[in-house]
């Protein structure tokens, strides 16, 4: 009895590994985006990614996403703030006030206090 794989040319010989290809050099667009981005936020813009387009695009994405840290990060959102207020008057309760300067605590006080 032999045994059949049953997905179909799996073993083929042909199927062999995928050939190297040299990277692709970044494009102008990407360059001006990645130093201007570089500018904005403060991050050094390696000099080697320029030469790889995929490298400063996964840079780009990695830079770009990346939340800008403040004084001010940690406070709530606005949407926070209202949606608080509005279970505030509808529980006719006080949010207290270290709520208003931390965002975890926010969420931890809107967790507990939601009209169910």
């Amino acid at each position: 009895m032999s045994y059949h794989p049953s997905l179909p040319g799996l073993f083929d010989p042909e199927q062999g590994a995928l050939p190297i290809t040299p990277p692709q050099p970044a494009t102008e667009k990407q360059i001006s985006y990645a130093q201007s981005l570089a500018a904005r936020t403060g991050a050094a813009l390696p000099a080697a990614l320029l030469r790889d387009r995929t490298g400063l695009s996964a840079w780009i994405d990695k830079t770009k996403n990346a939340q800008p840290t403040s004084r001010f990060s940690n406070y709530p959102s606005a949407k926070q703030v209202q949606f608080a207020e509005r279970i505030a008057r509808l529980k006719r309760r006080d949010i207290p006030q270290s709520c208003f300067k931390d965002r975890t605590l926010m969420s931890r006080w809107i967790d507990g206090n939601k009209p169910r």
